[in-house]
């Protein structure tokens, strides 16, 4: 059976502008973002691509037509070929009409109850319902799908596909959060000798979604709501925690019964700021006081602090309801690394499990489960677009009078060289990762050990916020050396943090997060036999057992994917060489 599973509406940006105003810095509050395609051949997870790495367009919510070409090329299928499509959000009549007696039963006057009525009419009609979906797919590709072929799968199944994809396999308690699906926010419950369980009673509607309560704090704060939040994450290392939290104190967020939340003031789909007074007046902030850097950290501090806590909240409840021995974690929530470590720490649940595409990249990987089954296992992240060293040098050539290059006999020995020094080096290398995170083939590779090279990066390369960490990699059996690692075993993706054991804090300073944590990712030689094979060159130089691993783009463009990409971010940005396949670049000034 060949499946192909795909995220992103042609017209949702459009719709989503006019209706609810999502543009500017609101432009990623929509439906759909984060496009993407994965084929599935026989249960065979055969490839998958981010529509930003071809389009260009960070997190893009387009139909993704250049990625289903690109997965359709290189399996070599016929579009008419194709079984199933499975698309990750699910509107049937049940669900419509739920969602319209919701907003009738509101205590809204009723031109706000006529006026919600018609722009959701508006939105289903103009991209949600299963006849959206087909027209939306045939007028992309020139194909008419014939409508039983087209699978909806309700979201959060698709990310509980996705992460279950890449765990084990075996018994396991879930917890599904992000900012919106269909109806609900969050999901929870077990999976027991292969069935799915949804305990409905911890289910979160999205009138009480925490991720978009986070979201609206992430604005409130100057950044940009589902795109920044790890920005106000990583912010909070730099204020203490406050007893008690006050978002728990002044009841922004209430605990209730079996693992259940409510939030102060509903989520309204129009974006309303309905919560810039409410902080305000508890954190004693005004529109001058929010850019202090003291203050934004404060805020930050206490905006983790209360995910910690409702999340904790909700594990603690499936530790109650369920025996299962591990834990899986998606959803857009599942990208606060800090908080998953926690989570697994404070829990009984001997693991836990976040996938490389939790957040909804992950998707279209999920919708293909869904809709085909699984019968291989395979997890690695090394899914996309990779090129030939004739491809590589062709794209060179077209720059010659700006660069020069070399051929690598020992990539591996000659990078781990260039590495001994304060050097910055952009590293492409096979498939392009999956994901939101650079895995170690399209990534910015530099020295930890040198306590400036963040600042460098970030202002040379990154041109982003000086706050902002970098992770290290380290090889998976020299990880527990460094850091203390707790219950896990293993962090392949970079959705967990540790502490660094104190010995080493001064050996990485650049790769030690000012909290004196690092978000980590661990490799083998059986999962990227290139990039181990670089680590165990350079610690045999150096002694120093990781590297800064950060991915390869600059602040608002996706990462790299093709050695075009990779030659343009190298020439506008002060990266020192680039090591393109076997290829050693360098400029020619």
């Amino acid at each position: 059976m060949i499946v192909v599973g795909y995220n992103g509406f042609t017209r949702g940006a459009e719709l989503f502008a006019g209706l609810y105003g999502a543009t500017g810095r609101d432009r990623h509050s929509i439906l759909g973002h984060d496009a993407a395609v994965a084929l599935m051949i026989d249960g065979e997870l055969v490839v998958a691509v981010e529509e930003e790495r071809l389009n260009r367009e960070k997190k893009t919510s387009d139909f993704p037509i250049e990625s289903l070409r690109y997965c359709l090329d290189q399996a070599g299928v016929a579009i008419d070929q194709v079984d199933r499509f499975a698309f990750p959000w699910s509107f049937p009549s049940s669900t419509v009409t739920t969602m319209i007696n919701a907003i009738a039963a509101t205590e809204l006057p009723d031109a706000a109850k006529f006026d919600r009525l018609r722009r959701f009419g508006d939105l289903h009609t103009g991209i949600l319902s299963h006849q959206a979906i087909r027209a939306d797919l045939a007028a992309r590709t020139g194909f008419d799908v014939p409508a039983e072929k087209i699978v909806t799968v309700p979201h959060h199944l698709a990310h509980l596909s996705c992460g279950r994809h890449f765990s084990d396999g075996g018994d396991a308690a879930f917890l599904i959060s992000d900012g919106r699906a269909e109806m609900c926010s969050a999901i929870a419950g077990e999976i027991r000798d292969g069935e799915i369980t949804v305990f409905d009673d911890m289910t979160i509607t999205v009138t009480h979604s925490l991720a978009l309560l986070y979201g609206e704090i992430t604005r409130y704060l100057g950044f940009m709501p589902n795109n920044d939040e790890y920005k106000v994450m990583g912010l909070s290392a730099f204020a203490d925690t406050e007893q008690p939290n006050p978002l728990i104190e002044h009841e922004v967020v209430q605990l209730l019964p079996n693992g259940r939340y409510a939030l102060a003031i509903p989520n309204d789909p129009a974006g309303t700021r309905g919560y810039y007074a409410l902080l305000d007046r508890i954190f004693g902030g005004s529109e001058d006081v929010r850019e202090e850097p003291s203050y934004q950290a404060r805020v930050a501090r206490a905006a983790q602090d209360m995910v910690e806590v409702v999340t904790a909240h909700q594990v603690a409840e499936l530790e109650r309801r369920t025996t299962a021995p591990q834990l899986l974690i998606e959803g857009g929530l599942a990208l606060n690394c800090v908080n998953n470590t926690k989570l697994l720490e404070n829990s009984r649940f001997a693991d836990a499990h976040v996938s490389f595409g939790a957040s909804d990249p992950g998707v279209a990987i999920g919708a293909a489960v869904y809709a085909g089954g699984t019968t291989t296992r395979d997890p690695s992240p090394y899914l996309g677009p990779h090129y030939s060293d004739d491809e590589v040098e062709t794209v060179l050539r077209q720059y010659t009078d700006r660069v020069r290059w070399v051929v690598m006999d020992d990539i591996a020995g000659e990078t781990a060289k260039l590495l001994t020094e304060k050097t910055v080096i952009g590293w492409f290398h096979g498939r392009t990762e999956y994901g939101p995170r650079a895995l170690g083939n399209r990534s910015i590779l530099a020295n930890p050990s040198f306590p400036d090279i963040k600042d460098i990066i970030n202002t040379r390369v990154k041109h982003r916020e000086p706050f902002r960490p970098f992770a290290p990699i380290v090889l998976e059996d020299d990880a527990a050396k460094v850091f203390e690692l707790g219950k896990k075993k293993s962090s392949p993706y970079m959705t967990f943090v540790f502490p660094v054991r104190p010995e080493y804090v001064s050996v990485i300073p650049g790769a030690v997060h000012v909290d004196g944590t690092s978000r980590i990712q661990t490799v083998t030689e059986e999962g990227n036999p290139l990039l181990a094979e670089l680590l165990g060159r350079f610690t045999e130089l150096t002694g120093i057992p990781c590297l800064v691993n950060t991915s390869f783009n600059v602040a608002g463009e996706p990462i790299v994917c093709s050695p075009r990409d990779a030659v343009e971010c190298f020439l506008n940005t002060e990266i020192d060489h680039l090591v393109l396949g076997r290829f050693l670049v360098s400029k020619q000034d």
